[in-house]
């Protein structure tokens, strides 16, 4: 019974349907229309560092559904830093022999530091992405502006 709804969940998952969210969690861009900003700010800008816009600035879509949404994205950065972990770790160990768990969590230390501000910002439009779904007649509808959009560095 466990398979059969297994299945059906990732049968309804097609590939179509996956490019316009790994388009908005790419370029940072708004799950509904894939044209307005999703962050207020750049990623590594440590002072408006992760805050998401109230509302899309082109077709109006909420961002924040009710307070405390965001706090299930953690879940999400939790995964991001495991893969993090594991691809460094496994790098490390397989293209260079000699390496000591110190130099090893050196790397991860510094490496950790330096991807948190994406990491985070990463596994709030991931979490988006779960709840807002595209819709073509909206991006259609809306115009896009790239001078609303904020770099993604």
């Amino acid at each position: 019974m466990l398979r059969s709804i297994l299945n059906k969940g990732l049968e309804s998952i097609s590939l179509p349907d996956m490019i316009p969210k790994l388009y908005s969690i790419f370029k940072l861009r708004c799950p509904k229309c894939l044209k307005g900003a999703f962050f207020e700010s750049r990623v590594y800008d440590l002072k408006k560092l992760g805050n998401v816009r109230n509302e899309c600035p082109k077709c109006k879509v909420n961002y924040i559904p009710e307070p405390g949404f965001y706090f299930g994205a953690m879940y999400v950065s939790y995964a991001l830093g495991v893969v993090v972990f594991v691809a460094i770790w496994a790098g490390a160990n397989w293209f260079f022999s000699d390496v000591t768990v110190w130099t090893q969590i050196t790397i991860l230390t510094i490496l950790i530091v330096v991807l948190s501000p994406l990491i985070f910002a990463l596994s709030k439009i991931i979490y988006a992405n779960i709840f807002i779904h595209f819709d073509k007649d909206t991006s259609d509808r809306v115009e896009k502006d790239d001078c609303n959009s904020p770099p993604f560095l």
